[in-house]
């Protein structure tokens, strides 16, 4: 596999939830849509959301095994909690990029610190689903570089 796509917590309920923040699109249609991208660009991508902190750590370091070449993720409300999938990251020394549907500098304090940012090849935030499209375009030139 090339690139993996995490979702992290309450975002298997896109399309129904808070739609005046997260949108109308479901995670299934972005799935979807992420794995049409890539297949275009030759990639294969893989999917993967969970509401639990230890299923995203257990996916990152099957990741460094299956040959997965840079993750995207939207690590919901880990984004803002989670030191473990931080460390995660760091064990597997995979690339990645981090996806926020919201403006999360723009919203409560406590959404405006992120564990991950500092150690992201790149943050997409406030862009709507359409962060994630960004996010694949990018992980398809920086592939094409390898």
């Amino acid at each position: 596999m090339d690139v993996l796509v995490i979702n992290g917590p309450n975002l298997n309920t896109l399309g129904t939830r808070e739609p005046d923040i997260y949108g109308a699109t479901t995670l299934a249609v972005i799935e979807a849509g992420l794995v049409a991208q890539g297949a275009a660009a030759g990639l294969d991508v893989d999917t993967f959301q969970s509401n639990h902190e230890g299923a995203i750590v257990d996916r990152l370091h099957a990741a460094s095994m299956d040959g997965t070449r840079f993750v995207i993720i939207n690590p919901g409300a880990f984004t803002h909690t989670s030191i473990a999938i931080r460390d995660a990251f760091a064990a597997v020394a995979l690339p990645f990029c981090e996806v926020h549907i919201s403006n999360v500098h723009a919203r409560e304090a406590f959404r405006q610190h992120s564990y991950l940012s500092d150690v992201a090849v790149g943050v997409m935030a406030g862009f709507g689903v359409f962060g994630y499209t960004m996010a694949m375009d990018f992980v398809i030139d920086r592939l094409k570089e390898d």
